[in-house]
């Protein structure tokens, strides 16, 4: 299995070099490139193509939520994860709206990124379980907007049922247990489930989905 090839952002040196020192001697992971802010990520990330982009939000010159922005734009295919204090909500769902794929805070134990950024190598979005609370309470808040619902290609009841699932943060491992059926039928759906509603990830599409009055709310996980 290839390494994953990971670009690290942050201003605070000290904080970069030791995620560095963490990953130093991984065979699972490796770093490409580091960079203090937006603008030189955008510079190291077109020298050095890596697959996942690990990014503070608050930086100099410019922050982490426009860098994800062009980020994306240039290169569609990065994973881009923000790993941060922030627990502001505006900078998470502005980080997930721009194309972020996780949020993470930075007060992680070691392995649990290490575990969090196998989630990402797996097509998952990792977030910190404070920042999931967060998102859940505010699907708990949104009113239904049932005209979004008809822009997009109807789901069908299995695809809706797998939504159900994502929108209380399972894993793909749980919503397979969950339905009785296979992981890789869980990505066919996911992956399906993107496309008719025109979103970039699975956490966007858990927000309009409720937002869009698909999942009226979100749903204890089923045992």
């Amino acid at each position: 299995m290839a390494p994953l090839r990971i670009l690290l952002v942050d201003d605070h040196i000290l904080f970069r070099k030791g995620i560095a020192s963490l990953i130093h001697g991984r065979s699972d992971l490796t770093v490409v490139g580091e960079a203090e802010d937006g603008i030189q990520a955008v510079r190291v990330a077109r020298e050095t193509r890596p697959d996942l982009v690990l990014m503070d939000i608050n930086m100099p010159n410019q922050d982490g939520i426009e860098t994800v922005k062009i980020l994306k734009q240039e290169m569609p295919q990065v994973k881009i994860v923000m790993l941060t204090v922030s627990e502001h909500d505006e900078d998470l769902f502005n980080a997930i709206k721009n194309g972020a794929k996780g949020y993470l805070l930075k007060n992680l134990e070691p392995q649990q990124l290490f575990d969090m950024l196998e989630k990402v190598r797996q097509g998952e979005a990792p977030i910190s379980g404070a920042m999931a609370a967060k998102i859940l309470h505010e699907f708990r808040g949104l009113d239904n907007q049932e005209d979004q619902a008809g822009e997009s290609e109807a789901l069908t009841e299995r695809e809706i049922e797998v939504l159900e699932q994502v929108v209380t943060g399972a894993t793909n491992k749980e919503i397979a247990t969950s339905l009785y059926i296979t992981e890789n039928t869980v990505k066919i759906h996911l992956r399906n489930i993107l496309e008719k509603l025109q979103v970039q990830n699975r956490i966007q599409a858990a927000v309009y989905a409720v937002q869009a009055g698909i999942v009226k709310q979100s749903p204890d996980k089923k045992g």
